[in-house]
C-alpha cells in the first residue's frame, strides 16, 4: 500500500534545534527504508525564507500497521519534531518516473 505522509515541525523556538538534533538518524533510517522500498520518495517543506518547515514522503508498505511501526521509530517523531502528521492512502500511477539521473534534474532546475 502507498502512502503519502506529511509532517509539519513546531513553530516554537527550539523547532529548528530539535530538527537539527535528529535530522542525521533521519536521513539514516531514510537511506534504509529507499534501499528496502518502503521510500520512493521524501521531500524537505520549506517557509518562505527557505527554513525547513517539515517533510513530505510517498512511504510503500504491506500495511497501515508496518508504516504506523515506523513512525514510532522515525526520529522526527521521537525527537519532538513534528507536532503534526497527515497520512493519506496513495496510488502513485507511474513509480517509475522517479527513476531520473541526477543530471536530469541539475539541467531541468
Amino acid at each position: 500500500m502507498q502512502f503519502l505522509v506529511k509532517g509539519l515541525d513546531g513553530k516554537d523556538k527550539g523547532a529548528m534545534a530539535r530538527r537539527l538534533a535528529v535530522r542525521e538518524d533521519h536521513i539514516k533510517l531514510g537511506d534504509k527504508l529507499l534501499a528496502s522500498g518502503n521510500m520512493w520518495y521524501g521531500a524537505a517543506l520549506l517557509d518562505d525564507d527557505n527554513k525547513m518547515k517539515g517533510s513530505v514522503f510517498i512511504m510503500d508498505f504491506p500495511s497501515r500497521k508496518e508504516l504506523d511501526e515506523w513512525l514510532k521509530i522515525e526520529p522526527y517523531v521521537t525527537g519532538n519534531v513534528w507536532k503534526e502528521i497527515e497520512i493519506h492512502n496513495a496510488n502513485v500511477r507511474d513509480p517509475i518516473q522517479f527513476n531520473k539521473s541526477k543530471e536530469f534534474f541539475e539541467i531541468n532546475k
